[in-house]
């Protein structure tokens, strides 16, 4: 794995050179169909969420399975993820970074066709595994392609790209079901359009050279680069090649170089998107229980507000660096959502405002969940790093959309609320401890392991 003893020069204070302008519009491109992967991912979640009233009036669905069905793609993910990665990392991102999609049209169109729960289950898990999949090829493609100055605003525009796919199902579906009156499996097979188009624009998408400096194809990784990659990457490409050939897989992720990595981007994830998850795809039903007429559209305010907040990543991650944005908002979250639960019989506007900023201060930390394992591993488990740190937050995603339902009916709203707010307050105090600041490193300069020049906390 890529070892470096010193930083070739202060993070951040790099002059910017920019980009000739084939290679700006070749980085334009990469991110907008990478992005596609993620606005697809928050279409299909979303879109779950606003009929799932709909689908459980249907199949006469129990609390059980309500969780079930809106947890599916999140353990597809789970498993999609891991494999993803392993492949990636052995056959390069290219040719797996076309065949998610596919694997994933494949879900959608049979989504038009679904007659019964178990259907609607097992199309929607295999649609995760090309999700979770998707996650761990296109992250580790962009990061390898993209300038240290840019890397993390670009990685964190795909979490924006994940939010706009979410609030544009919910407000398709919303639209739909109340103008139009359609039916559910139409509402869920609309994610085929998108699909269509991003495979379409996917297709010549050149191979990492990282990677292929990693499996001695130096030729091949120079002539790449040399074509789309700026010259202090291309510098940085030839480090890479000195220090490569380390060991490979999960196991390196949890050798004595990585695992401080892997933990945290593991604990990170999980912590921004099980709260994020468990109220988000029920979003309705719980503003409903604490008394707002529309629950639906209570929802589709607070996804925008969700936007609104990954969008506050993008602006300010180069300019205050990653620790500013990822812990913070912890602690924010964790007092909104304990105003929640201790509040619970009060007005649905302070409640709608409490859930606001958990909202905004959410959706400004889990950006960096697209930014930090894309930095923090190595070109040889990079695609093993993001696809494990994908696996995990996906069992607290799931877990969280699963157990909501049956909390809130055994225990009331308040008490998952307050649930909630412990998970935030985890992902505050592991985030404080082990969180890096990658801000203005190379790429080989962000993934060294701790003590040897590589990011650390400050």
């Amino acid at each position: 794995m890529t070892q470096i003893s010193t930083r070739s020069t202060l993070p951040g204070n790099r002059p910017p050179v920019p980009l000739p302008p084939a290679k700006r519009r070749f980085l334009t491109k990469l991110s907008v169909v990478i992005a596609g992967g993620m606005f697809i991912d928050g279409f299909i979640l979303g879109g779950i969420g606003v009929v799932m009233p709909a689908i459980s009036d249907d199949l006469h669905l129990s609390a059980t399975w309500e969780g079930l069905i809106g947890a599916s793609t999140l353990i597809g993910i789970f498993l999609g993820g891991p494999l993803g990665g392993y492949f990636a990392d052995r056959l390069g991102r290219r040719p797996m970074f076309t065949a998610t999609l596919l694997m994933f049209l494949a879900g959608s169109v049979a989504q038009f066709f679904v007659s019964d729960v178990i259907q609607l289950f097992l199309v929607r898990a295999v649609m995760g595994v090309a999700i979770g999949a998707d996650y761990a090829i296109g992250w580790p493609l962009l990061a390898e392609f993209a300038p240290a100055r840019l890397r993390g605003k670009l990685l964190a525009v795909q979490e924006v790209a994940w939010y706009v796919g979410y609030l544009l199902a919910y407000a398709t579906g919303y639209g739909l079901a109340v103008s139009a009156s359609a039916d559910w499996n139409v509402i869920l097979g609309l994610s085929t359009v998108p699909t269509l188009i991003i495979l379409a624009l996917r297709l010549g998408t050149p191979e990492s050279p990282r990677w292929l400096m990693s499996k001695g194809r130096t030729q091949e990784a120079r002539q790449v680069a040399a074509e789309f990659m700026d010259e202090e990457d291309q510098r940085d490409l030839g480090e890479q090649a000195a220090g490569s050939g380390g060991s490979n897989g999960l196991r390196a992720l949890f050798s004595r170089d990585y695992r401080r990595a892997t933990v945290f981007c593991s604990v990170f994830w999980v912590c921004n998107v099980t709260p994020y998850f468990a109220i988000g795809a029920f979003a309705p039903i719980v503003l409903e229980e604490f008394g707002m007429k529309d629950g639906l559209s209570g929802a589709f305010l607070l996804n925008g507000f969700v936007v609104a907040g990954a969008i506050t990543s993008v602006l300010l991650i180069e300019r205050v660096g990653r620790r500013k944005l990822a812990v913070p908002p912890f602690w924010i979250s964790a007092v909104a959502l304990v105003a929640v639960g201790l509040w619970a019989d009060a007005s649905p506007l302070l409640v709608i405002s409490c859930f606001i900023v958990f909202s905004v201060a959410n959706a400004v930390s889990t950006a960096l969940t697209g930014v930090y394992p894309g930095e923090v591993f190595p070109t040889e488990i990079r695609g093993a790093g993001v696809g494990f740190a994908t696996a995990a937050s996906r069992v607290g995603a799931a877990a969280g959309t699963f157990l909501l339902p049956l909390v809130v009916s055994g225990l009331g709203v308040a008490t998952a609320m307050l649930c909630a707010a412990v998970i935030s307050l985890t992902g505050g105090v592991v985030s404080h401890f082990l969180a890096p600041e990658t801000k203005g490193l190379l790429l080989s300069e962000a993934s060294a392991p701790i003590g040897t020049g590589s990011a650390a906390p400050e």
